[in-house]
C-alpha cells in the first residue's frame, strides 16, 4: 500500500512538473507574441499614416498611385498578420488559464 501512495505522489509530481515547465513556455511564447503583435501593430500605423500622406499627394502622377498601391497592400498585409498574433496571443491566453 505505502509503494503506491509513494508512486500515486511520483506520478503527481512529475504532472504538476511538466504543466510548471509548459506554463514557463507559454508565458514566455506569448510575451513574444504580444512584442510581435506589438510591432506589427506600429508597422501598420506607420504604413497607414504613409498611405495617408501619399493619398493627399496622389494628385502628382502615376507613380505616386503604384506607391499608394503598395502601401495599401502593406496596410493590408499588416492588419492580416496583427489579427494573427491577437488569435495566437488570446489562444495562449486561454491555455494559461485552464493551467
Amino acid at each position: 500500500m505505502e509503494g503506491r501512495v509513494e508512486d500515486g505522489f511520483k506520478l503527481l509530481e512529475d504532472r504538476i512538473q511538466r504543466a510548471a515547465e509548459r506554463l514557463k513556455e507559454l508565458t514566455a511564447e506569448g510575451k513574444a507574441l504580444r512584442g510581435e503583435a506589438s510591432r506589427a501593430n506600429e508597422r501598420a500605423e506607420k504604413a497607414e499614416r504613409e498611405l495617408q500622406a501619399q493619398k493627399q499627394r496622389a494628385g502628382s502622377g502615376a507613380a505616386d498611385a503604384e506607391k499608394a498601391e503598395a502601401l495599401a497592400g502593406e496596410v493590408k498585409t499588416l492588419r492580416a498578420e496583427r489579427e494573427e498574433l491577437r488569435a495566437r496571443v488570446e489562444k495562449l491566453a486561454g491555455l494559461l488559464e485552464r493551467l
